[in-house]
């Protein structure tokens, strides 16, 4: 006989580096805003997900790259905002008091060009109200020529490792796919004290104007995310969970989650929490349909617990 939702209300209920997820969806940073934004949609809650990140902050505001910053392509999308953001103080002093920490957990997304800076930021989040702290080492490293730190393992670990001194919250490290060796990247990480790791920030790319000749996105190069880069980021989640999971290291798995099948197969490769960015853009209330597909299909599979169903990948 099947397990029915009243037989067990928690099916879809997690527990995430010590916090409890009501839900495996995690709403990515960028996507959402600082947490209000889709909550002026009818029909959508933030207690529908298990916790949102919210959008990368650096020490001092930034108003982001000139446009077009936002470019639609097939199946998927291209954006260069930035890191457009207030500042931590800001954010801090003035936006986490007006969220409801009652209806899901908020993570903190930390930004910077140095690490003196992913410092700085990560302090200011531990002296608050913050969840969780995501520290997205794609960012670039204006000591090194503006090589990224998220493409090399040893600058990514030196990152997590100087964040893992600023704060007690449990730490999740952005792994980027822009990298020869995602598993030595993760590896480090963990050793440098990452708690749970988010698998992948966006692929880089672009897009050229023909009839111009020139870029499309006023920053030249952005970030594709969306349904295009899906069988990418589910190779990367499973390649990660090698590595994580024998250790028990979450992951949070995205990139181009636009159906409760998508999820599903992001949890079956080892994915803890599925990430939802670019597909809420096309339906906001995306997260109500794939909670009840996961649901069926645990229901379906005589399966009664989500965390039952991660790293599950047979072959």
């Amino acid at each position: 006989m099947s397990l029915s939702s009243h037989q067990n209300p928690n099916l879809l209920q997690l527990e995430f580096c010590g916090l409890t997820f009501s839900s495996p969806i995690t709403l990515l940073s960028g996507c959402v805003g600082f947490g209000e934004e889709y909550t002026r949609i009818d029909g959508f809650s933030n207690s529908e997900v298990g916790a949102i990140v919210l959008k990368g902050t650096t020490k001092d505001s930034r108003l982001g790259n000139s446009p077009h910053r936002v470019y639609e392509t097939p199946q998927g999308m291209l954006n260069a905002i930035g890191l457009q953001n207030p500042g931590v103080t800001v954010v801090v002093d003035d936006i986490l008091p007006t969220l409801d920490f009652s209806e899901t957990h908020f993570i903190a997304n930390v930004c910077g060009s140095t690490i003196k800076e992913y410092e700085t930021v990560t302090e200011h989040f531990d002296n608050s109200a913050i969840d969780a702290i995501e520290v997205n080492i794609s960012c670039p490293n204006i000591k090194e020529g503006g090589v990224s730190f998220g493409n090399y393992p040893e600058m990514s670990a030196k990152v997590i490792n100087a964040c893992r001194k600023c704060t007690s919250k449990p730490l999740i490290a952005k792994l980027s796919p822009n990298q020869t060796d995602i598993q030595e990247n993760a590896r480090l990480c963990i050793e440098a004290g990452a708690d749970a790791l988010a698998v992948i920030n966006t692929i880089t790319g672009m897009a050229i104007n023909v009839e111009e000749r020139v870029p499309v996105i006023g920053n030249i190069r952005g970030g594709l995310s969306g349904p295009a880069i899906k069988p990418i980021a589910l190779l990367k989640v499973h390649q990660v969970y090698e590595i994580a999971g024998p250790q028990n290291i979450p992951i949070i798995g995205q990139g181009g989650i636009t159906t409760a099948e998508d999820a599903l197969e992001f949890i079956i490769a080892g994915s803890s929490s599925i990430g939802l960015g670019t597909g809420l853009f096309y339906d906001p209330l995306l997260c109500k349909k794939i909670n009840a597909g996961i649901r069926d299909y645990l229901e379906r599979h005589e399966i009664n617990s989500i965390t039952k169903l991660v790293g599950t990948l047979d072959y």
